[in-house]
């Protein structure tokens, strides 16, 4: 019994030798940086603590040889977009494309092929078409459920056999992205595209990485990686553009008095998480008008003062989000709000409330913030022609003119730096800065004397 029990303990053991030494995702995804020690689940994302197949996919460190024959004809590279930053709660999409050597393409059966008259020497012939990757023919006589040489292409790193869905042959690369100390892997053609949501990942800047592998006869071939930084935040990402009518440098800030300037603001929310929410925009103009209040993203005012105004905008949005249960014992989550609850209700009331008026729901609040400096000037809004003077022109000269003309100003003399100079030719330069019409190089203003 006890040598039983002996035997018994060292296939443990050995058991837990192997296991230890065994590759994982978080070996071959992280890349020298450390996976995370705690966190939430990502819907459909596994930890990184599982097994990875090295022998189907091999992993090979940054400077490995190997890189360099991994593909015919040059070198893979990978390029990792994303929509970020992403409002918590919203949808974070990534897109990774390969780029392939030059004069390579992917055709509409997924194989790989040296584009017509892309090179002066064409690898063949015009009606021959000369593959870089023939995939197709690869696996012309492996079907779904008898692929015995091939078996290896149906199955991602952790082991799981890829999804059936139309189409199959023609992904011919394989996707593992990590972030978060998890991992999501799919298959695909030359790019790939997916999306996460972000209400169980944490506030901050993170590192969304991919590793991705080509068909080979025996297994997988690394091809290329990438990696992208992503945020989460909790406050609404908002831009806001402002314009005036007949203004030629939009990005100055600068503006003239007396005119209205329209604000457009731009929320970033390319996954839709805000469409059913109730968004209103307060503004502060700086300028001791007060404070508005509006239901739409566009808006206008018009200074009546000059001088350098600090402009605030707080977007708020109401956002409807399911109500949470919640036990006797346990108060309601605090981001949740019941409409219709008054301010001295108890637990118990806002439980009854919520279940009682389903149609008011719960909602939770988020907040954008914009802050911008803008300048106010005097504005030449009138400029009339008081003399002119017949100028006898060739018809060559005709053909290619300029106009020379001459703007003066009468004003006020302001001392600046103890040295005295016009105001108006100032307004001069002002005025052609936002309308146009004057080059600088072609005035002749007063100067300062």
């Amino acid at each position: 019994m006890s040598s039983v029990r002996h035997h018994l303990g060292f296939l443990l053991l050995a058991e837990a030798v192997l296991c230890a030494a065994a590759t994982r995702f978080q070996d071959v995804l992280s890349y020298g940086s450390a996976s995370a020690t705690s966190y939430k689940k990502l819907q459909g994302w596994s930890s990184d603590q599982n097994i990875w197949n090295e022998k189907l996919y091999p992993f090979w460190e940054q400077g490995d040889p190997r890189w360099k024959d991994c593909w015919k004809g040059g070198r893979v590279t990978a390029k990792l977009d994303t929509d970020s930053p992403a409002l918590v709660g919203s949808n974070v999409t990534f897109v990774v494309t390969l780029q392939f050597p030059k004069c390579q393409k992917e055709d509409n059966d997924g194989n790989i092929v040296y584009q017509r008259n892309c090179t002066q020497d064409p690898p063949a012939a015009e009606d021959q078409q000369v593959y870089v990757y023939n995939w197709t023919e690869w696996i012309h006589n492996c079907v779904w459920e008898n692929c015995t040489s091939n078996y290896s292409h149906n199955v991602f790193p952790d082991g799981r056999p890829f999804p059936h869905h139309p189409g199959w042959r023609r992904r011919n690369f394989v996707y593992v992205f990590h972030t978060f100390g998890q991992y999501y892997q799919t298959t695909g053609r030359s790019s790939a595209k997916f999306s996460v949501n972000t209400a169980n990942i944490t506030l901050g800047k993170h590192v969304m990485a991919v590793s991705i592998y080509r068909r080979g006869h025996s297994g997988y071939v690394p091809i290329a990686r990438a990696k992208a930084i992503y945020s989460v935040t909790d406050k609404i990402p908002i831009f806001v553009s402002m314009f005036q009518k007949h203004d030629r440098n939009i990005s100055d800030s600068i503006f003239i008095k007396d005119s209205p300037i329209t604000f457009d603001v731009n929320i970033h929310d390319p996954s839709y998480y805000l469409n059913n929410s109730a968004i209103s925009y307060k503004w502060n103009f700086g300028d001791g008008s007060g404070l508005f209040v509006a239901s739409s993203s566009t808006t206008s005012h018009t200074y009546t003062l000059q001088g350098n105004f600090t402009l605030n905008l707080t977007v708020q949005a109401i956002i409807p989000v399911p109500c949470r249960p919640v036990t006797p014992t346990a108060p309601p989550p605090t981001p949740a709000v019941t409409t219709g609850a008054s301010s001295n209700s108890d637990s118990s009331a806002i439980v009854e409330s919520m279940e009682d008026n389903p149609d008011g729901g719960c909602h939770i609040y988020r907040n954008g913030y914009y802050r911008s400096g803008i300048s106010v000037v005097e504005g030449i809004l009138e400029v009339n022609i008081i003399q002119m003077t017949s100028i006898q022109m060739t018809e060559s000269q005709a053909e290619n003119s300029l106009v020379d003309f001459v703007v003066t100003c009468q004003g006020r003399i302001i001392i600046q730096n103890n040295r005295r100079r016009l105001y108006l030719p100032w307004l001069v330069g002002s005025f052609c800065h936002h309308w146009g019409i004057c080059p600088l190089q072609e005035i002749q203003a007063i100067q300062a004397y």
